[in-house]
């Protein structure tokens, strides 16, 4: 879209959030969530970045590491996101899985994905509050909230 290729990118961002993950198994295993993200815009509404989540259970625990792009519904204007800026994000990476057996630690990896959306929204010049929800490989679903700060500039 040549309008939106004229429009100015928002600068980059880094997120942090807390939340509850839901694994799953013979009923939902309840887990809490702390993580960090980072956003790079390619185009005004557009950005990719990386994300690692921490997932603390009672006898194991999983890092999460994804690499995102998000997609911000509404564009920005004057170089900056929306008072209110909802937003789709899917992501692909890694899926660690650490246990605790009598015997000792297990470590297993494998593929990871998460799709979902959620909705920012501006606390001042440089800073966002929102929440997201998830789903995602291995099968979970997963709600948290963020705070957000705009760098650069």
């Amino acid at each position: 879209d040549p309008v939106e290729a004229s429009v100015e990118r928002p600068r980059p961002a880094v997120e942090f959030n807390a939340g509850w993950v839901g694994f799953a198994d013979d009923g939902v295993v309840n887990e809490g969530l702390l993580g960090a993200a980072a956003r790079f815009y390619v185009l005004p509404r557009v950005s990719v970045g990386p994300e690692i989540a921490f997932i603390d259970g009672t006898h194991h625990s999983h890092l999460m590491l994804t690499g995102n792009v998000t997609w911000d519904l509404l564009a920005p204007t004057n170089g900056r996101p929306r008072r209110v800026s909802p937003f789709l994000v899917v992501g692909g990476g890694l899926f660690q899985t650490r246990e605790h057996f009598a015997t000792g630690p297990f470590t297993s990896g494998e593929g990871a994905f998460t799709a979902g959306g959620g909705v920012r929204t501006s606390l001042g010049k440089r800073v966002t509050a929102g929440v997201d929800a998830r789903i995602g490989w291995e099968l979970h679903l997963r709600v948290s909230g963020l705070v957000g700060f705009q760098l650069g500039r």
